[in-house]
């Protein structure tokens, strides 16, 4: 985006708020460029706007494959439910993948662990900002009965309550917070045995912050740790692939601008929706960074998304600007980490996954080229290999036994 667009666009949000804070009826107008707005925050940004034409055409979305393969279609796969309750009272939901009876051994069992069945370890997947369990889709896909895993939806998203403190007493929602939810989880669906933790972007945060309040339990249970496309904090120095007068005027506005939006939720809602091509291309930019993603894996990405109130979106927000969790990091200190990052992520730059790898020297490091924010879609064969590599490492599977990459992200062509 070139400095003048930024700027357009950072003099029509400016506007969007002059608006909304004027009469009600002028909502109409604005929802749309303020919608548009907010539409990369939903993207899993912490803060920033950038507005682009798509680069892939209504026509060819229109006509995007929603099916996986034969199996069904992405976020298909389901598990056994459960619900937990956050000290709060706030009900979260989550889903367990279990390993499958020794009894009976399929042939692709067989063939990856012989007659040795696995270590008791569980796998806690934590999704990122404005996504769902879901968004784990092709890594549960590849792990389904190999080693028992649990997805849970994040507190307002998913099929997870909307948070009970927010709702009911107003109290902002802070990454504290998620980490006492994830603990809440992890005693519900996983009340002993050891555990690996798998975190994306606000779920990566939500994993430091259980270590900060409950170092006891990493200390007691936790095997390995995976901390995908995330931050431990300086999330506020984010430039979002903008300029800095772009960066500037959109920090200038933002504030404004989630404030009004939040108060209209179903205009904006409305709004959203009658400019579904213009957001689906922030989400794509936002996203994903290589010029050859499957539109149906664009599309999943998007209706996910899509699937996140703007009350939500805008209520989460503020949480992302007091992240630091630095120190906790120490926590992970002793056990096998994997820290990987799309090299093109704009949401959650690949620098913040380098310092976090600076403070764990003994961690894995992987820096994926071609790839955006949304890496475990994106480039999900190299996500599910070096998350079987560092189940490895943890005891989850014998050494030497390999899991398949799951499905591509790529569109095929014909």
């Amino acid at each position: 985006m070139s400095e003048s667009s930024a700027e357009a666009v950072a003099n029509a949000a400016s506007a969007a708020v002059a608006s909304a804070t004027g009469a009600a009826g002028n909502w109409r107008r604005v929802t749309g460029i303020a919608g548009a707005a907010i539409g990369v925050v939903a993207a899993g940004a912490a803060a920033g706007v950038a507005i682009e034409r798509m680069t892939v055409g209504r026509g060819m979305r229109q006509k995007a494959r929603l099916a996986l393969d034969s199996a069904g279609p992405y976020g298909a796969l389901r598990g056994t439910p459960g619900k937990a309750y956050a000290d709060d009272g706030t009900e979260l939901y989550y889903e367990v993948d279990d390993v499958e009876p020794q009894e009976g051994l399929t042939p692709r069992r067989r063939r990856l662990f012989g007659r040795k069945a696995p270590a008791p370890v569980t796998v806690v997947f934590s999704h990122g900002y404005c996504l769902s369990q879901d968004s784990w889709h092709f890594q549960r896909a590849a792990l389904r009965g190999v080693v028992r895993t649990v997805h849970w939806d994040q507190r307002s998203h998913g099929r997870s309550a909307r948070g009970a403190s927010q709702i009911q007493d107003g109290i902002p929602v802070n990454i504290e917070q998620l980490g006492r939810d994830l603990k809440a989880v992890i005693d519900a669906a996983v009340p002993e045995g050891p555990i690996v933790l798998v975190g994306h972007s606000m779920g990566g945060m939500t994993v430091m912050a259980l270590a900060d309040q409950f170092p006891e339990l990493v200390r007691e249970r936790v095997t390995a740790v995976a901390l995908i496309g995330t931050s431990s904090g300086k999330l506020g120095e984010v430039n979002f692939g903008l300029p800095v007068a772009g960066v500037n005027a959109v920090r200038r506005v933002l504030p404004g601008v989630l404030k009004a939006l939040g108060q209209q939720a179903a205009l904006v809602e409305r709004g959203r929706r009658a400019t579904a091509d213009l957001f689906a291309g922030i989400i794509k930019r936002y996203s994903f960074a290589s010029r050859d993603v499957d539109p149906a894996v664009a599309r999943f990405a998007e209706r996910m998304i899509e699937g996140t109130p703007i009350d939500v979106v805008a209520e989460f927000y503020p949480a992302f600007a007091d992240h630091d969790k630095t120190e906790a990091l120490a926590h992970f200190a002793d056990l096998p980490v994997l820290v990987l990052a799309g090299v093109k992520d704009l949401v959650t730059p690949s620098e913040h996954s380098e310092a976090i790898a600076d403070l764990l020297p003994d961690a894995e490091l992987v820096l994926v080229p071609d790839a955006g924010h949304l890496v475990m879609l994106e480039h999900p064969e190299v996500v599910t290999d070096r998350l079987a590599d560092l189940l490895t490492r943890a005891g989850a599977v014998p050494a030497g036994a390999t899991v398949s990459g799951y499905g591509s992200s790529t569109a095929q062509p014909g």
